[in-house]
This record gives structure tokens, sequence and C-alpha cells, in this order.
């Protein structure tokens, strides 16, 4: 009999509807993807268990996520950048590269790790630290992709906070890197 209730309360406690903070074509930051749009919530049933999600599609990688919306924050999803943000990570391009003569291994997990943090400030620390004049000596394949990999990421947000297109977006990303 003890085991019965407790499946009851289980079943109760997953019923209950959590209100959604984000609501359907808004833009969404997921860290590990970049900028996604919120297509709905669904509801799904995974072992028994019911739950709501959303439904968030990649248009660039052609991939469809679907985060339970009491995980949401917890995955570190996030609204947009607001553009006072934006204008900090901006303003943090123009900076002085930060060279650190530890292994490159080491500094590309790190460069990762900002990446996949979904932090556009961290973001932008990569491709300052990564960015080479035309003066300057060539960059490895590894720090390359990484490069694009931030810069892609970064140009995605700052393209859904302007309202333009992720080719605009990049042009005044090179823009105020050139002017740094």
């Amino acid at each position: 009999m003890a085991k019965e209730k407790t499946k009851t309360r289980k079943r109760a406690k997953t019923e209950t509807k959590a209100v959604p903070k984000y609501s359907p074509n808004d833009y969404v930051v997921y860290p590990t993807h970049g900028v996604g749009k919120i297509l709905g919530v669904e509801d799904q049933e995974v072992a028994g268990v019911r739950f709501e999600v959303f439904v968030i599609s990649f248009e660039k990688d052609k991939m469809i996520l679907r985060v339970p919306l009491d995980k949401a924050d917890s995955t570190g999803m996030r609204e947009l950048s607001t553009p006072n943000q934006m204008k900090a990570a901006l303003k943090l391009l123009k900076g002085r590269a930060r060279v650190r003569r530890t292994m490159w291994s080491r500094r590309a997990q790190e460069y990762e790790e900002k990446i996949n943090s979904g932090d556009p400030m961290s973001i932008a620390e990569v491709i300052r630290d990564l960015h080479r004049n035309a003066d300057q000596p060539d960059q490895s394949y590894s720090e390359r992709q990484i490069y694009e990999a931030a810069l892609e990421r970064l140009s995605r947000e700052l393209a859904a906070v302007e309202k333009t297109d992720e080719k605009t977006a990049v042009l005044r990303l090179e823009e105020v890197l050139k002017a740094a």
C-alpha cells in the first residue's frame, strides 16, 4: 500500500503545469547551440512521466531541441542579450588581446568553455584574443576553427538583437575588430 501512495504523489507532482517564461517566436540563447527560435510548447511522455517542453529550432544547424520547461533555467537557456549588453561585448572586442603563455591545448579548452557558456562577454573575449590582423602571423587550423565558432555564435546573437541578418552582423563585428 505504501508504494501505491508514493506513485500517486509523484504523478500529481508531474502534472502541475509550469508557466512558460518564453513564448512562441521568441528568440532564446541555449549555451551550447547559440540562438534559437521557440516554435512552441508541447506535452511529452517519457517512461510514463508527462511533462511540457519548449520546442526550439536552430535553423542554421537544421536542428530541433526540446527542453523541459522546468529545466530551462538550469540548462542555462536565457533571453537574448539587451542592446546595452551587446554594446559592452562589442566594446570588449576593441580591447587589447590577452596573450597567455600556457599550452595551446589548455587555452583551447578554456576558449571552448567560454563559447559554450553562451555569455556574449566571454565569447567576445575569445574573438578578441584569437583575432589576427593582416600584419600578424597566421593562425593554426585549430585556432582558426575556434575563432570562427566564436565569431559565428556572437554574430548570430548580434543579428537577433539588432534584427538584421547574420552576414551584416559578421561585417559589423569585423569592422569593430579592424578599428581596434
